[in-house]
């Protein structure tokens, strides 16, 4: 799982670039069209919060707890929930949130194998 985390950590932080730069265009266009729509804002949290998941997905990587995996699943399952409530105009926001609920299952499916490793010592 430690290769995991530092590949999702790394990605994480290059594809919140990338969502970045697409949140700022949608939010100019929602302003020029006065479009009631939040998608460009709800963007850049996704972008932010992808950016701070995959900081704490690298440097969790070698943990024992499960506090860095309890982290990464709260921020990664927010990340998704907002990408996913608010890509109406922005449809790339859900490919984004559907990347933020894998690493947020996978921090789940990692926190539950070292529960059941623990068990069997």
């Amino acid at each position: 799982m430690k290769v995991w985390k530092l590949v999702a950590g790394i990605l994480s932080i290059v594809l919140s670039l990338v969502v970045t730069l697409q949140s700022c265009a949608v939010g100019v266009v929602d302003a020029v069209e006065e479009s009631d729509s939040a998608s460009g804002g709800a963007g850049i949290i996704v972008a932010l919060l992808m950016l701070t998941g995959g900081i704490v997905s690298i440097c969790v990587r070698k943990g024992t707890g499960k506090g860095g995996n309890i982290a990464l699943l709260v921020i990664f399952g927010i990340a998704a929930l907002v990408g996913f409530t608010n890509g109406q105009t922005y449809g790339d926001l859900v490919i984004w949130s559907v990347w933020c609920a894998i690493n947020a299952g996978l921090a789940l499916l990692c926190m539950l194998i070292k529960k059941k490793s623990s068990e069997l010592d």
